[in-house]
């Protein structure tokens, strides 16, 4: 079983990406979640010696990280840690830079808006599903 991180400081968001995760993957995935990004960090470090196959994250989180969004700088925290350079990040924010911020990090992202649209989470692991 893989297991998946979802970072986003909205409790509707995370629910959502889960419960949309949850229909499309069933049971293919562990998931845990984190309110922010220092929690997050805390969580990747306590997984260390089994990191997360996928992390999902928001951008705009915490504001004490500026002139970074709080979700580039967990991005630095998790691309400096060598157990996690087989993780897939995803950024899923409103951010009107993210594709910028994407390409800044080698990252991978899903606009939020597309969120709205359960079959955009079809993207996060297609190995997992059945054609």
């Amino acid at each position: 079983m893989k297991r998946m991180l979802i970072v986003d400081d909205s409790a509707s968001w995370r629910r959502y990406h889960e419960d949309a995760i949850r229909q499309i993957y069933k049971d293919k995935f562990e998931i845990e979640t984190a309110d922010s990004a220092l929690n997050a960090n805390d969580v990747i470090y306590a997984n260390e010696k089994t990191p997360f196959d996928i992390i999902l994250t928001d951008m705009q989180m915490e504001s004490n990280f500026l002139p970074l969004f709080a979700g580039e700088w967990f991005i630095e925290q998790i691309q400096k840690m060598p157990s996690y350079n087989n993780t897939r990040i995803i950024i899923i924010s409103a951010s009107n830079n993210i594709k910028f911020i994407a390409e800044k990090y080698g990252v991978d992202y899903i606009p939020k808006y597309q969120c709205r649209n359960i079959e955009t989470y079809l993207t996060i692991d297609p190995s997992y599903l059945l054609y």
